[in-house]
């Protein structure tokens, strides 16, 4: 089976991250797409509660519901400790060696690789699916797949999908003074954000 994982914090999920599934889902034939929030990551600053957790992982669940090649995966919401991608991966080709799995990334990400915990163990353990974005064109994003290739050994595919310029942040700050994330959430994760009044608090 050809599985591809997409991570993050998903405070909230949006329509950014289910295009990329999407996309990725098409363009490279998979089976399924797996949607991992994130409880504690290392990169980046979650609001670190059992409730945010959970609300986190029910608009997952609201975004995904519907497709039937999106699933959710609890892997990694459900350590207490940092989660890395080279161990999360390593895991998971443990326990499905005949799966091939693809890691989805952005491409700032794919820039800032040499910096991650063991990066060097995530090559072997996956394709990387690298998502283009207008401020990395196509031609410097080559560069460095080449370069990461050929320094590690690493299988790297340009993902070509429509760039939204909508953030988690955005949505949150938006939520917070009560105006309405329609159309950047799916409206079933909108409809969840007004009812728990999620992000008043936080602002």
């Amino acid at each position: 089976m050809k599985v591809g994982i997409m991570g993050g914090t998903f405070d909230p999920i949006h329509i950014g991250h289910l295009l990329l599934g999407e996309f990725a889902y098409e363009d490279f034939h998979m089976d399924e797409i797996w949607f991992m929030p994130n409880r504690n990551p290392p990169h980046k600053v979650a609001e670190h509660t059992e409730e945010a957790m959970h609300h986190r992982i029910e608009m997952v669940k609201l975004a995904v519901r519907d497709v039937p090649h999106f699933s959710l995966s609890l892997y990694e919401a459900e350590t207490e400790a940092h989660s890395y991608t080279y161990s999360t991966l390593r895991e998971f080709n443990r326990r499905c060696p005949d799966d091939d799995f693809y890691f989805i990334l952005g491409a700032d990400s794919l820039f800032a690789i040499e910096e991650w915990r063991n990066f060097e163990e995530i090559f072997p353990a996956c394709t990387i699916l690298a998502a283009m974005r207008d401020d990395k064109d196509a031609q410097s994003m080559q560069l460095q797949i080449d370069y990461l290739s050929e320094r590690y050994g690493a299988r790297i595919e340009l993902l070509r999908a429509p760039l939204v310029e909508i953030s988690s942040t955005t949505i949150r700050r938006r939520a917070s003074l009560d105006l309405s994330v329609r159309y950047m959430v799916p409206d079933a994760v909108a409809d969840y954000i007004k009812r728990h009044q999620l992000y008043k608090k936080r602002g």
